[in-house]
């Protein structure tokens, strides 16, 4: 059954092929399964293309308007597809382990930050900025110090800014405080990311094996489920109930998040 990867989409060419580069590594776990991309916007007509039945995994880190209401209007429109869609990535375990990774390469120059602000994207939909506080207790339970979820855009529904939370963290008493950026690729929300005044700030999730693992369980856990009645079935789970336990090295810790 093909996955059908919906990305967000961005003009930023490095975010673009950063994008790229996590599919093909997606497709290289998996060399039996066809994958395909697209764009939220061009979800109807990847549909349409592919036929059949088809496993769709928003490449998406929170259930915003985009899960809500974009692709199942993009679904609904591509009456040859008999379409099983997962959750969004976020949360999930497996996502902490990629940011504690990013963070690591990003800390020479921050040393053992005693804090860390989780930017995230931000919404106006809270359930969206609900899942990035959960990624942020998952981040706080691997990592075993304070993580604060904070937010580039959203308006009144997403606060605090991640310049916000960094002076909040500091004016609390923490010296050193990374900026972990919660984002797939680079572009315009990571480049603001980078205005936090954080000692550090990580890179995007990006072609991290753990997220590309993640894709995968979010497509077996709908191939493992029973169609439901009607052309598309539409899974909203995902959410996480305990974090999982720190590992050595990535392939431990990928592994400590399915025990």
């Amino acid at each position: 059954m093909p996955l059908l990867a919906v990305v967000h989409g961005t003009r930023d060419p490095q975010g673009t092929a950063t994008t790229a580069e996590l599919l093909r590594q997606v497709a290289r776990l998996r060399p039996e399964v066809p994958v395909r991309m697209a764009s939220v916007d061009t979800v109807r007509e990847a549909l349409t293309d592919l036929g059949g039945d088809v496993v769709l995994v928003p490449l998406l880190l929170g259930a915003g308007y985009h899960v809500r209401t974009d692709i199942p209007r993009a679904v609904a429109a591509a009456p040859r597809a008999r379409v099983r869609v997962g959750p969004p990535l976020g949360p999930h375990p497996l996502l902490a382990v990629a940011l504690e990774d990013r963070l690591a390469e990003a800390g020479a120059s921050c040393g053992d930050a005693s804090a860390v602000v989780l930017a995230a994207a931000g919404s106006t939909d809270p359930a969206a900025n609900a899942a990035a506080r959960a990624t942020a207790r998952l981040l706080s339970a691997r990592l075993g110090r304070p993580v604060v979820a904070a937010f580039l855009h959203g308006g009144a529904t997403a606060a605090p800014s991640p310049a916000a939370a960094v002076a909040s963290l500091r004016k609390a008493g923490h010296a050193d405080v990374a900026v972990a950026r919660y984002l797939l690729a680079p572009g315009w929300f990571a480049r603001r990311a980078e205005d936090a005044g954080g000692c550090a700030t990580s890179a995007p999730l990006g072609a991290h094996e753990a997220v590309a693992q993640l894709v995968w369980e979010r497509y077996d856990a709908q191939v493992r489920a029973q169609p439901a009645a009607g052309r598309v079935r539409a899974s909203r789970s995902g959410a996480v109930s305990s974090a999982a336990p720190a590992g050595t090295g990535t392939a431990a810790k990928i592994a400590s998040c399915r025990s």
